[in-house]
């Protein structure tokens, strides 16, 4: 028999995948050409080409054992070393290869960050519509997720509720800018102020309140919009980036994190992120993919084809009447349901093959999240069904 923990989180098992299985069984069905899934953020985009240049030149290296050998938990001290300097050309700042972990993705340097900090019963607060994995992730190391609740104006942060839930018992905040499901990019204000309630309550608690950015959007943003680096604005910040978007790699698990040296308790915490990669049975990010990645340090995906959705979608789906806060970033809209039930629409969406993923998966019910991470012809031939979903709402 499985673990009593486990049984609850197959029970509870993610509603994207689900819904992206779901897609799946329907293809089968009706045909792939004729089903509609927006459920899954799985880059359409195709990586630069430069990717797989640099894999082959890396394979080609003669060196087997730099290419597939173990090396320090952190990852290659020269992968590290390129990486920091092309975040302080970005950001100007100033790290070095000691402040970057190597590690399994985005979500693996979560994971690491989270065992490095969390006692049992610790809280760490999250902002509603947040990634549903937060939940998972917190209640691995037996933390408590404390929800903020979601401004419904315009996405950004609600500094009273936040301000109100912050206890002698918070380790951490995890803030995820663009945001998912949103698209949102929380402004420099929003950012300043957070971090002067932060520092207000670090003072107050007499405790370190540790905010850990989950980065692995930040380079898919439009109309020029800029995302502020969190270190820059709050010393007590871990961000944790993932070259899953920017690059269109997620299935090669390939990210880090960046621990500054002002962190409170910073070689303390690099000390445990190392083992924490360990004995998480990481051990380390996979090595060819790291040494792949510092050749194209420079390099992104054409995020013009993710605008070219977004602007489809957004400017169709208001004129069908669906209200959406438009996206700064990432590729979702998060879109308001026509019933306030988010998943019996999600249901009846499902009726004209649209899979969508409820909102209530992230922490926001009456909601919906589109997934544009998709091709264009399949949003211009999804239109008319979208049109079809909302005249079944017409008049109620």
């Amino acid at each position: 028999m499985i673990s009593n923990k486990m049984t609850e989180l197959v029970a509870g098992s993610s509603v994207i995948r689900a819904m992206f299985e779901e897609g799946k069984r329907l293809a089968g069905l009706y045909g792939a050409e004729n089903v509609f899934d927006f459920s899954l953020g799985n880059p359409s985009v195709e990586p630069p080409v430069e990717i797989k240049q640099a894999i082959v030149e890396v394979l080609q290296e003669d060196r087997p054992n730099l290419i597939h050998g173990y090396m320090n938990n952190s990852g290659f001290e020269d992968v590290r070393a390129a990486i920091a300097s092309s975040i302080n050309m970005k950001n100007n700042t100033e790290f070095t290869y000691n402040n970057i972990v190597m590690t399994v993705g985005a979500a693996g340097g979560l994971n690491v960050i989270l065992k490095t900090f969390l006692n049992p019963g610790d809280e760490v607060i999250v902002f509603a519509p947040f990634f549903g994995e937060y939940r998972n992730y917190v209640s691995n190391f037996d933390g408590k997720i404390v929800i903020v609740p979601p401004n419904l104006e315009n996405f950004q942060i609600n500094m009273e509720a936040f301000t109100d839930l912050i206890t002698d018992q918070t380790k951490a905040v995890i803030i995820n800018s663009p945001n998912n499901p949103t698209g949102v990019v929380y402004s420099e204000e929003t950012i300043k102020e957070l971090s002067d309630i932060l520092n207000k309550k670090q003072e107050e608690l007499g405790n370190p309140i540790y905010l850990i950015s989950d980065e692995p959007y930040r380079e898919l943003v439009y109309d020029n919009i800029e995302v502020p680096y969190l270190t820059k604005y709050y010393h007590n910040t871990v961000v944790a980036y993932s070259y899953s978007k920017s690059l269109s790699l997620p299935g090669e698990r390939i990210g880090y994190l960046v621990i500054p040296n002002e962190l409170s308790g910073y070689n303390e915490v690099i000390a445990a992120a190392n083992v924490a990669t360990r004995i998480l049975g990481f051990v380390n990010a996979p090595s060819l993919i790291q040494r792949a990645v510092a050749k194209c340090l420079d390099l992104q995906v054409d995020t013009s084809i993710y605008n070219d959705n977004r602007e489809l979608l957004y400017n169709n789906l208001t004129e069908y009447g669906f209200e959406c806060v438009k996206p700064e970033g990432a590729f979702y809209l998060f879109v308001k349901c026509l019933e306030e039930d988010d998943k019996a629409f999600t249901a009846k969406a499902k009726e004209f093959n649209l899979l969508l993923v409820p909102g209530s998966a992230f922490g926001c019910p009456g909601y919906c999240r589109i997934a544009y991470c998709v091709n264009n012809d399949m949003i211009k031939r999804a239109l008319p069904k979208f049109k079809e979903l909302s005249k079944v709402y017409e008049g109620k």
